[in-house]
């Protein structure tokens, strides 16, 4: 992996939105003047199982096509998944890791025995249900990652999900959206 190429992994299970949240912050970045790409890992699996999704995000255009296996950042948005994948696994020395918990980031980094990086706490499923009335923490997550890693501006992500989803979901789903966002920007632990 080039320096220069920015690579975040995000974990969930089918269902959540962690394939769309890894799309969204790629198509911001892409609209912000960044080469871009995003795609998710997995086969025949069922809402609920084990997932992984990918962004990259660089100044220069990616020839990478492979999954990223060495990220700087790694989200998850579900953290059942603590007890059955590693999700830790290849995040560089001075990474960030970002979990979906009402925990502390100096709990999380007990619980993991990681010392290293940054880690950061949300709880992006109370935010979900607080703004959305539904267990969906995809974009929360969002929110808090753009606070913790500043990869594009907490504006763009904004009129992104509002182009995006807005006749797909209505306006308020569109707009419960974008509060979760916003919360999650605000309440987003660093540790």
């Amino acid at each position: 992996m080039e320096k220069s190429i920015l690579e975040i992994r995000w974990h969930g299970r089918g269902g959540q939105g962690a394939k769309t949240a890894a799309q969204l912050l790629a198509e911001t970045a892409l609209e912000e003047g960044k080469c871009i790409q995003a795609f998710p890992e997995y086969g025949p699996e069922r809402a609920g199982a084990p997932i992984k999704a990918f962004t990259r995000i660089s100044e220069k255009p990616i020839t990478l096509h492979c999954g990223v296996s060495n990220p700087q950042i790694v989200v998850v948005v579900d953290a059942t998944l603590l007890d059955s994948v590693n999700v830790l696994d290849g995040l560089s020395e001075d990474g960030f890791f970002l979990l979906n918990t009402n925990q502390s980031p100096q709990q999380v980094r007990e619980k993991l025995n990681f010392h290293k990086g940054k880690v950061c706490t949300v709880d992006a499923t109370k935010i979900a249900l607080d703004t959305l009335r539904m267990p969906l923490p995809n974009t929360p997550m969002l929110g808090a990652l753009i606070k913790v890693a500043g990869i594009v501006s907490l504006d763009n992500i904004e009129k992104k999900i509002r182009k995006k989803f807005l006749k797909k979901i209505g306006e308020e789903k569109t707009k419960g959206n974008i509060d979760g966002v916003r919360k999650a920007f605000e309440e987003v632990q660093l540790g």
